[in-house]
């Protein structure tokens, strides 16, 4: 009897333990799509390719464009981010989910364009638990622009349609990047 009381109670435990926050935590693409106005569905490693035809498309950075990143082995289904400021010809600010951490927003997060070509094919982003650049270097596909008419006036704050639709994906955090004016002047 003992056994079974404490198996019943052990099973109970184990199903009131709430899900691992990886399970239900924002991802990049829901959020760049609410933030941007750019309708595309499927993974981010996708966008680029259904873009064709539907979304103009180029190399330069526009606010409110998404970059789109090439997938890699450190990211096999891609990533996308909004341009939020353009700093000057090589470095943006982005807002995007999903790279820092699991389900966490960054906001003004620094990207320098680190291609040859300075066609914004590689890139750094900032990366929010070593406080600095990230060390690895990211293959880009470039940006997606969106000039509908019905594309957010603002890109810092989502809308309130936005938080409804992810309610239950509550961010594990959200960060304003805050890059020292002199950082920035050292990575000129």
């Amino acid at each position: 009897m003992f056994r079974r009381v404490f198996a019943a109670l052990a099973v109970l435990f184990v199903a009131a333990q709430p899900l691992p926050a990886i399970a239900g935590v924002l991802q990049c693409v829901p959020y760049a799509r609410e933030v941007s106005g750019i309708d595309i569905q499927g993974n981010a490693r996708t966008w680029w390719g259904q873009a064709e035809g539907r979304y103009d498309r180029g190399s330069e950075p526009k606010v409110g464009a998404v970059l789109a990143f090439r997938p890699s082995r450190a990211m096999p289904l891609g990533h996308v981010a909004v341009v939020g400021e353009i700093v000057d010809d090589r470095h943006v600010m982005l807002n995007h989910a999903n790279w820092s951490g699991p389900g966490k927003i960054d906001r003004h997060a620094l990207a320098e364009d680190v291609s040859e070509a300075g066609d914004w094919s590689e890139v750094r982003v900032w990366y929010g638990p070593i406080g600095k650049l990230g060390l690895r270097s990211n293959a880009t596909f470039g940006f997606i622009y969106n000039d509908a008419p019905s594309a957010p006036a603002t890109l810092d704050a989502p809308s309130t349609n936005f938080a409804a639709a992810f309610a239950d994906l509550i961010p594990a955090s959200e960060t304003k990047v805050v890059v020292p004016t002199l950082a920035l002047a050292s990575l000129r």
